[in-house]
């Protein structure tokens, strides 16, 4: 019974029952598909994670490879003559390429040597006459040197008097002439001023008097011009009078052109005066520059032929203890002199400025020294690459880190060790062979020193392009 009526109440409320079933599957459909869309989302992967991965691959590789060149340590020099020595040709070239030379070793020598040597044997005997001259200026002088060299000293002193009273004569004659010209052109432009100031005066006049007919003709053809609208005059009446005002305003405008040409005719010729009054005063002020300067020269050349007269007789008539100093004083500045020609003729020797190898050869007896010097040298017993480290690659580059060089060049590798890094971002000198590849990269110079076993390999290698690795990769 208690079945019956259990089945009999769930009959009478299957409407719930349908209601609470469909409740049911879609809370089972909504599980299962939160469920599969959490297992979907653990399969995609997370780009956080990926970057972190990323970075912390990064950060374990520590190798920066580049492509650079090899140099001997302190660079390749230019040895070249001297800026005094520019010009020269060689005339004995004393080593070639492969040489080694040590520092202060002559290389070569320039055609210059021989002319060179004859100034220094001319500046030696200079030293050999100022000797000499001392010499005698401590011995003293006769009597009959004395009055020969006064009568020496009256007679420069009569022709110098005389030389200044001629220049000063000159002197005085190109004074007057210069004024009576500059007076002479001072008038014609006074004049020409006059006659332009008279001529402007009578062109005014006659404007004025035209403009004041303007005027009367043009009120003449205002009054008949009413008329003829009013009908009071015939067309031709009012034509005529219009007619008479144009032609007084066409004399009008001729007389102003006329005042105009005046002005600047006359000017012109105002101009051309005042020009030629310049040119009067600077060539005559010339003149009398020049004469005032050669009347200085007299006076001084004389003077100072004079002067030396009096000196050389205070010499020869006593031993002085200046005397003997001014006779020193030659010896030194002819010593000095010779001196002097000694080092220029060190300069015809071109010598090595420190021990190296001759790499290149740029100029050879009879040639003479162009911009690129004599010779190349390196000292390639130490070696270094040149690595051209991109700059966003230079921060992992440390000094004293260990590097490997290698190149189609040679066989194995190069070992060396950092010791520079630039301070400059350049511009990439060294290209890859990739045509794809950037061009305009910008790198810092890392520079790695060569050990002994591997400068001797490649000491005849200079500026070969090689590659470079720097570092290592950590565990």
């Amino acid at each position: 019974m208690v079945h019956r009526s259990t089945a009999e109440s769930l009959s009478s409320n299957s409407p719930l029952v349908k209601q609470l079933l469909v409740v049911a599957a879609l809370f089972t459909l909504a599980a299962g598909g939160t469920t599969g869309y959490a297992v979907w989302r653990s399969r995609i992967p997370d780009p956080d994670a990926a970057s972190a991965a990323a970075a912390l691959a990064a950060s374990k590789l520590t190798t920066v490879t580049a492509l650079g060149r090899l140099e001997p340590r302190g660079e390749v020099i230019k040895v070249s003559a001297s800026g005094a020595s520019e010009g020269n040709r060689i005339d004995r070239l004393l080593v070639k390429e492969g040489d080694r030379v040590k520092t202060g070793e002559t290389i070569a020598i320039l055609d210059s040597r021989d002319r060179l040597q004859a100034a220094l044997d001319q500046a030696q005997e200079q030293v050999r006459v100022a000797e000499a001259n001392l010499a005698k200026v401590k011995a003293g002088a006769k009597n009959g040197e004395i009055q020969a060299q006064k009568a020496t000293i009256s007679r420069l002193s009569a022709d110098r008097s005389n030389e200044i009273a001629a220049q000063q004569a000159i002197l005085a004659r190109l004074e007057v002439d210069r004024s009576t010209e500059i007076a002479a052109q001072q008038a014609t432009i006074a004049r020409i001023k006059a006659e332009q100031q008279g001529e402007i005066q009578t062109q005014k006049a006659a404007i004025a008097s035209l403009q004041a007919e303007l005027r009367n003709a043009i009120r003449e053809d205002r009054r008949y011009s009413q008329l003829y609208q009013e009908g009071a005059i015939s067309a031709s009446t009012s034509d005529s009078k219009k007619l008479a005002a144009e032609t007084t305003q066409q004399q009008l405008n001729e007389a102003q052109a006329k005042l105009n040409q005046i002005q600047q005719s006359r000017q012109q010729q105002i101009n051309e005066a005042q020009a030629k009054l310049n040119q009067i005063q600077q060539s005559r002020q010339q003149q009398i520059n020049e004469a005032q300067a050669k009347l200085n020269q007299i006076q001084q050349s004389r003077q100072q032929q004079i002067n030396e007269a009096a000196a050389n007789l205070d010499r020869i008539a006593e031993v002085r203890p200046v005397d003997i100093e001014a006779a020193t004083a030659e010896v030194s500045a002819a010593t000095s002199a010779a001196k002097e020609a000694k080092a220029n003729l060190d300069l015809a020797y071109i010598r090595a400025p420190r021990d190296a190898q001759v790499l290149k050869i740029h100029t050879h007896p009879g040639e003479k020294v162009g911009n690129d010097g004599i010779v190349e040298l390196g000292q390639t017993r130490e070696m270094l690459a040149v690595a051209e480290v991109y700059q966003s690659d230079v921060d992992r580059v440390r000094i004293g880190q260990p590097a490997k060089i290698t190149s189609d060049s040679f066989k194995g590798e190069l070992q060396g060790t950092v010791e520079y890094i630039g301070l400059q971002i350049q511009r990439q000198n060294i290209v890859n062979s990739d045509p794809s590849a950037n061009i305009d990269a910008r790198i810092v110079e890392v520079k790695v020193r060569l050990d002994a076993v591997s400068s001797q390999k490649v000491a005849g290698l200079t500026n070969l392009q090689v590659k470079v690795a720097i570092g290592g990769i950590k565990d």
